[in-house]
């Protein structure tokens, strides 16, 4: 097996632009996004039309997607799998993990990387984004998520023993960020 490397960030922060550039930078990688895989199961199951549905499913269904698409990725056997996901959702429910125990388990990944961005930028990139539903937050939800984005990030960290990475996702410097991850993979597989 090659290097899972999952790519983790809470919406807003600019980590699908950075994980683009990081597939097209490195020879033999491949892309995974988690979202994507289970959109796929709930369209052909009939729970969802859309992306944004998914998060407003019973946990139980959502949970279902989950390992769905954990099992797809699992099955996968390029040389770097780039996984684009969240380490939480909002929910009905409450906070649920992106990454809980069976998921992140099945995808075995060899490095964990959260991108970050300040409130100031994530809330500037969700208002400009418009091919997405998303749920209207203040500067300070932003700040409450990025804290616990941290906490899940260091539990599956601790559950799965792969290496943890923060990296900063300033504006205007995504092909800096992705470049670096690049380097520090290229360097994890030698």
């Amino acid at each position: 097996m090659g290097l899972r490397a999952v790519v983790l960030g809470i919406p807003g922060v600019g980590k699908t632009t950075v994980v683009d550039k990081m597939v097209s930078g490195y020879k033999g990688a491949k892309l995974a996004n988690f979202g994507t895989l289970m959109l796929e199961t709930g369209v052909a199951m009939k729970l969802v039309k859309h992306r944004d549905e998914m998060r407003k499913l019973p946990v139980e269904k959502q949970r279902r997607l989950q390992r769905a698409a954990a099992a797809r990725i699992a099955g996968m056997k390029e040389k770097l799998v780039v996984i684009d996901t969240h380490l939480f959702i909002r929910t009905p429910e409450g906070f649920w993990p992106g990454l809980p125990f069976e998921v992140v388990r099945a995808m075995k990944p060899t490095h964990l990387i959260l991108i970050e961005a300040t409130p100031e930028e994530i809330a500037a990139r969700r208002a400009s984004d418009t091919t997405r539903y998303r749920d209207a937050v203040t500067k300070e939800t932003l700040a409450e998520e990025l804290a616990l984005a941290r906490s899940f990030l260091t539990a599956s960290s601790t559950l799965t023993g792969a290496p943890m990475a923060i990296v900063r996702n300033a504006q205007g410097k995504q092909d800096e960020v992705a470049e670096g991850l690049v380097k520090m993979l290229e360097g994890a597989s030698r």
